[in-house]
């Protein structure tokens, strides 16, 4: 475990600390006024390994060659110029930190840490990390990586779990939840059931690889779940008619994928991020997911919550109320599907930038 100390006086300023994989949803804008969550969870820290937060330059100020030797192959808005390894952790992990209030940034209910760090450490005065909790945005403290050093605070193992722990452990991520609710309304809190944000940022980003690996040909995904979370969307960015590239679920606890498969959707590891691999179908494009999206798509759980036709059977009893459900189609994550790939080389294919420079009918469509 780790502590992160200020590196202009050395004070502590987090609690001991664990890393973990960057989650897929750590940049997501969710909606408009919407309260979301804590972004990581206590007692845990993760990198960024691209740069993060002000300053920001303009695609017209960027060399093309510039973006390609940071692994952006495709035009964006603004690409960031502030360091490189930000962290990101708990508000709640801090320590010995003062808040900057005037620091809000172009803030609507909160902090969005547009103006750069608005917290500093409590002992010497030095801006340390950027306090984030605006609405539509994860709660986070986005630690600046030129203004803190990482120190090891004692020998507890810290050896990531393997994937048979991490099947035991079983911690999959529901694909909707009752939690969201809005700030401003005239009723107070408003909450409703609503898709995940988790799965619809997770599914923006597997989207743009499913689309890399498509090669410009149709693809289909098993029936159930991932057919409705991926089937709409790809059919309405490919082109129809065969031949057609078959994506399937593959990972641990799981038979081996068939030998012909094209793509194969796999778990990346919680704390490591690295993909699971496996040892068939090695030519295979994998396309990675959170582990808890494709734990809950390979084992979803017996009493998903998602309404079924025709009659109960004799002798069970209905759910009174009946089991609620996400009222709309499910969308994909706009911006964590832009981000993505943008940063993938197949976004140089003419007919992938195409795609890319035409997204606002697949948006109007909520499809995106």
């Amino acid at each position: 475990m780790f502590v992160f100390v200020c590196a202009g006086c050395g004070a502590r300023l987090t609690a001991p600390l664990s890393q973990v994989a960057l989650p897929a949803h750590a940049h997501q804008k969710y909606g408009n006024a919407i309260q979301l969550p804590v972004l990581m969870e206590s007692g845990t820290f993760a990198v960024e390994s691209e740069p993060w937060g002000p300053p920001w330059r303009t695609w017209e100020e960027i060399d093309p060659a510039e973006a390609a030797a940071r692994g952006i192959y495709a035009p964006v808005y603004v690409l960031s110029d502030g360091a490189p390894g930000s962290i990101v952790i708990a508000p709640g992990d801090t320590r010995g930190t003062l808040l900057i209030p005037e620091k809000g940034g172009g803030a609507c209910c909160g902090l969005d840490g547009a103006e750069g760090p608005n917290m500093v450490c409590e002992a010497c005065g030095l801006p340390v990390a950027s306090r984030i909790d605006d609405c539509s945005l994860w709660q986070a403290v986005w630690l600046a990586p030129n203004a803190v050093r990482r120190l090891p605070v004692d020998d507890a193992d810290d050896a990531p779990l393997s994937w048979a722990e991490l099947m035991a452990e079983g911690k999959g991520t529901p694909p909707f939840e009752p939690v969201i609710a809005t700030w401003g309304s005239r009723l107070g809190l408003n909450h409703w059931w609503s898709w995940s944000p988790q799965w619809e940022a997770a599914a923006g980003r597997a989207l743009a690889h499913l689309l890399a690996a498509s090669e410009g040909r149709p693809v289909t995904v098993p029936d159930g779940l991932i057919e409705e979370v991926f089937q709409r969307a790809l059919d309405a960015l490919l082109p129809a008619g065969p031949p057609t590239r078959r994506a399937v679920l593959a990972g641990p606890g799981r038979s081996a994928p068939d030998v012909d498969a094209d793509i194969l959707l796999v778990p990346i590891h919680p704390q490591t991020g690295q993909t699971w691999t496996p040892a068939e179908c090695a030519s295979a494009y994998p396309v990675p997911l959170p582990f808890g999206v494709w734990l809950w798509l390979a084992f979803p759980e017996p009493y998903l919550p998602v309404p079924a036709s025709g009659g109960m059977p004799d002798g069970v009893l209905p759910d009174d109320p009946p089991a609620p459900h996400p009222q709309d189609l499910f969308r994909v994550d706009p911006g964590a599907f832009r981000h993505t790939l943008v940063r993938l080389p197949a976004v140089r294919s003419p007919w992938l930038r195409e795609i890319l420079e035409n997204l606002a009918p697949h948006m109007r469509a909520r499809l995106l």
